[in-house]
This record gives structure tokens, C-alpha cells and sequence, in this order.
């Protein structure tokens, strides 16, 4: 198994971080829109921002036609079931526990990519695997909120959209591999807008919109959004699906630290230690070659010798 470069996994630890706010601004926006409603309004702005960043760049969003069946597929199981299904639990979840149970997302990935043949499960990412359960399992085991029907109820939607998300993931690298990444994330964006327009044009909200709400539609819809996708298909195409999904392992540190500082959710000695073993596990899973790693020898004499060694 080959070593994640470190210009990669910096790609991945910044799109954890941008989706481990997704989770905040849902939480804000949520109840003044409603599930669909907010996330049909999330995805037409970001199809409006992709727009406008392809036509600023010259780049023109080839392919769209002739991959219209796939990219209807890949909006409804990356974008409108996966978000509409965080959306309604976070009516009675807080941001920091849903962010939490979408960690379970690399395990739906792993099965799928092992059982297609695409990536092989060894001793060492299994042992990866199985440590970030581990992390999920002490975060979910000491959460702070009571386990009645409507929370498992909530519980288990968040997971059906990790599992949505793991299996757009291997549906990309299967259908989508030779679109570009700016092109992909924009006719997501329109796919999306086809399952979820109708739907809220029936069910409008029904009392006025606060100016935090927009503001947390625009932020959801720019950053966790637009800009989000163009990292997420980048990563696809750069060190494969199961790698790219493992990213759901980091954003529960980044939805429990934004909770925190702006919802004021708890964040409790068990939940710093559920996300240690988690982050534990996304160094195994990866293989990654930290940067202050002593470097071989053999490195050492080619250095030495006048060569040079590039590593990201």
C-alpha cells in the first residue's frame, strides 16, 4: 500500500474541516427552512457559484449531456438523499453528534471497494478500520443526549447517508473518472437541484427567514458546497474513493470543535478520546508519512550524492 502524500492529506484534513462546518450551519439553518428546503436553496446556490467560477476560469462544463444519466444518480446519492437526511436529524441531533455517526461512511467504502475488487482490505487498514469503529463507538457510547425513539430514529438516517455517501463515491470512480473535478461538482449540484426543487417549491417555509439563517445557507452552500466538491472529486481521482471517504474520520473533530466554539455543544474528556483513536485511524488507514519522520538511510546517501527527493 502506497504512502498518502502530504500535499493530499492536507487536501483532506482541509475538506473534513469544511464539512465538519457543514454540520454548524445546518444546525443554524435547519429549522427556519426545513430539511429539503434548505438543501434544495444549498444546491442551487453552489450550481450558481460552479457556474460562475467555470465561466470566470474560460473553462466551459463539457460532457454534461452525455453524462446526464450518471450525474442525476451521483446528485441524488451524494448530495440531495445524503444532505435531506442529515438535514431532518439535526432537527433533534446536535451538529457535533451527527458529524460523528458520518464517520461510519469509510466502513460502507471499504466493503463496497473490497467487494468490487478495486482495493484490497490488508492487515494494516483493517486494523485502521477497525480502530476508527472504536473512536465512533466511545463518541456515540458517552454522548450527552438521550437515546429515545426520535433520536434513534434520527441516529439511523444519518447513517443511511453515510452509507449514501460511500457509495457515490465508488459510483464516481466507476461512471466519472474522465470528467473534470469542476465539472463533476457542477452537474452534481444541477442533478441534485432536480430532486429536491419540486419538493421544496411544495413545502415553502412558513415563517420569515432570520439573516443568520441566509447567512448560514450562503456559507453552507459556497464552502461546504462549491468548494468542498471540487476538493472531494479532486481527492477521488488523486488516491482513489475508499482514501477520499476516509475523510468522514476527521470531521468529527471539526463538527465537535465548531459545535463548541459557536453552539456551545459539550466537549468532554471521552469525546477528545474518541477522537484520538479516530484520528489514530486515519493515519493507519493512509499510510501517511508524517514530515518529521526520520528519513531512511538510504535516503540519507542519495541526498548525499547530489539527489533529491520530492515526498509531496
Amino acid at each position: 500500500m502506497t504512502a498518502m502524500r502530504h500535499k493530499d492529506f492536507a487536501a483532506l484534513v482541509t475538506l473534513a474541516a469544511l464539512w465538519g462546518a457543514s454540520f454548524l450551519l445546518i444546525r443554524i439553518a435547519v429549522p427556519a427552512f426545513g430539511p429539503i428546503g434548505l438543501m434544495a436553496g444549498r444546491v442551487l446556490v453552489s450550481a450558481l457559484l460552479l457556474a460562475i467560477g467555470l465561466r470566470v476560469t474560460g473553462r466551459r462544463p463539457l460532457g454534461l449531456r452525455a453524462n446526464a444519466r450518471h450525474l442525476l444518480v451521483l446528485g441524488l446519492v451524494n448530495a440531495a438523499l445524503p444532505f435531506t437526511l442529515v438535514a431532518a436529524s439535526e432537527l433533534h441531533l446536535n451538529a457535533s453528534l451527527a458529524a460523528v455517526l458520518i464517520a461510519t461512511s469509510p466502513l460502507f467504502s471499504a466493503l463496497l471497494s473490497a467487494r468490487a475488487g478495486q482495493e484490497r482490505i490488508d492487515r494494516r487498514r483493517a486494523a485502521g478500520l477497525l480502530l476508527g469503529v472504536m473512536g465512533v463507538a466511545v463518541l456515540v457510547g458517552w454522548s450527552p443526549m438521550a437515546l429515545t425513539v426520535t433520536t434513534i430514529l434520527c441516529i439511523a438516517a444519518t447513517l443511511a447517508a453515510a452509507a449514501s455517501y460511500a457509495y457515490a463515491g465508488e459510483y464516481t470512480a466507476r461512471h466519472l473518472s474522465s470528467m473534470p473535478s469542476p465539472t463533476i461538482a457542477f452537474g452534481q449540484q444541477l442533478g441534485a437541484a432536480a430532486w429536491l426543487v419540486g419538493p421544496a417549491l411544495v413545502s415553502p417555509p412558513s415563517a420569515p427567514i432570520s439573516s443568520s439563517a441566509l447567512w448560514a445557507l450562503f456559507g453552507l452552500a459556497a464552502l461546504c458546497t462549491s468548494a468542498a466538491y471540487l476538493l472531494y472529486f479532486h481527492l477521488i481521482a488523486r488516491i482513489g474513493p475508499m482514501r477520499t471517504n476516509s475523510v468522514t474520520y476527521l470531521i468529527p473533530l471539526f463538527g465537535i470543535l465548531w459545535g463548541a466554539l459557536f453552539l456551545g455543544e459539550p466537549m468532554t474528556p471521552q469525546m477528545l478520546l474518541g477522537l484520538g483513536l479516530i484520528l489514530s485511524s486515519v493515519l493507519q488507514v493512509n499510510a501517511v508519512r508524517l514530515p518529521f519522520r526520520r528519513p531512511r538511510a538510504s535516503a540519507i546517501t542519495l541526498a548525499g550524492a547530489g539527489a533529491t527527493e520530492c515526498t509531496n
